[in-house]
């Protein structure tokens, strides 16, 4: 028999371990198959579009480094996971305490990991190839948006939630509102993907995250999810140890879309489930998610309906950038101020909910 933290921390290194491992073999096969764009330019940020300002920034990295890392966070995740479901089945023991894949806690945002794994690899495999661009960004979109209402119609028909945790204040139930305000929630924490612009930054935010949901889930009791969380931490881990400047690879889309998918879900189910608070949570857990989305919306705004930007350069990272922050000073402020997030996140669903 092994403690609860145990059961938490184990995967956890694993899937960090396997990652390690993964990375090199990634790399090899991302280089010899010239797995990078064949021209400079962002056109997936929300707004669609390129800059010039992004061009020069990006021009030479752009071209040169491969994409598609984040094959490396979901594939030890799910070798992890899988590992301890076949050692389950064959050995017991340990192994059952290990396996934390099951229906009440992890099906679900697991789920929702492999189909943003898949949808954003072929978007990925698009932009390679063609060139010029992958899937359309309202066909992401609607894509996010359907994940978000299957989630939402399971908690809401099958799980009987309708409400969110709230600090001090018990629940707030949102009747059938959860539903539509589920899918919001999904769709802006995916908007916040778009972080993945500047070496480490996303790996750091992304592994902070995960790891600060964990956390909550633990005290919650929900120890499968809480591994399932630290394990994606640990795989995003070792994605970021090959990611910091000068990075090997670049998350993209197949990473960035499966950690946003997954993290949403995870939250909600980190919630009244749990009989905690965790969605209420997201926009401190998260904030640069929050502000990557925030900050372009705004720019997009402004473009339109006032004919001026805010930002130098939007999201407000590249913001950064532009007025002569280097991109490590940038990446290294990012997880700093996550943590500073985090940890006050992680206290005031803890002390909200009576823990």
């Amino acid at each position: 028999m092994i403690g609860h933290a145990a059961q938490v921390l184990i995967p956890s290194t694993i899937s960090f371990v396997l990652g390690i491992i993964i990375a090199p073999i990634l790399a090899h096969y991302l280089y010899a198959h010239h797995a990078w764009k064949k021209s400079s330019g962002n056109d997936k940020g929300i707004g669609g579009g390129g800059t010039p300002i992004f061009n020069q920034l990006h021009k030479e990295r752009e071209v040169s480094t491969p994409r598609m890392g984040g094959i490396l966070i979901w594939a030890a995740t799910l070798l992890t996971a899988g590992g301890f479901i076949i050692a389950d089945y064959f050995f017991g023991g340990v192994f059952s305490q290990l396996d934390f894949i099951n229906r009440g806690q992890t099906w679900l945002p697991l789920s929702a990991l492999l189909v943003g794994a898949t949808v954003g690899f072929v978007d990925d495999m698009l932009e390679i190839r063609r060139g010029h661009g992958g899937l359309r960004l309202r066909t992401r979109l609607l894509i996010v948006a359907l994940v978000g209402l299957f989630a939402a119609w399971w908690f809401y028909y099958k799980l009987g939630v309708s409400s969110i945790g709230i600090p001090f204040g018990g629940e707030l139930q949102l009747s059938w509102w959860f539903i539509p305000i589920f899918m919001l929630v999904t769709l802006l924490i995916y908007a916040g993907g778009t972080i993945d612009g500047i070496d480490g930054l996303s790996g750091g935010v992304f592994s902070i995250i995960f790891m600060t949901y964990a956390g909550i889930a633990f005290v919650q009791g929900q120890f499968s999810l809480a591994a399932f969380s630290a394990t994606v931490a640990g795989a995003t881990l070792a994605f970021l140890w090959f990611n910091v400047p000068p990075a090997r690879f670049y998350m993209t889309e197949t990473g960035s879309m499966a950690l946003t998918l997954a993290l949403s879900i995870t939250a909600f189910s980190a919630d009244s489930l749990g009989g905690g608070i965790g969605v209420s949570m997201l926009p401190i857990i998260a904030f640069p998610l929050v502000a990557t989305a925030t900050t372009t919306l705004l720019q997009v705004c402004s473009k339109k309906f006032l004919g001026k930007k805010i930002f130098r350069i939007a999201p407000i990272h590249h913001h950064f950038e532009a007025i002569g922050w280097p991109p490590a000073k940038v990446a290294m402020r990012y997880w700093i101020i996550t943590i500073i997030m985090g940890v006050f996140g992680l206290s005031l669903a803890l002390i909200g909910a009576g823990r």
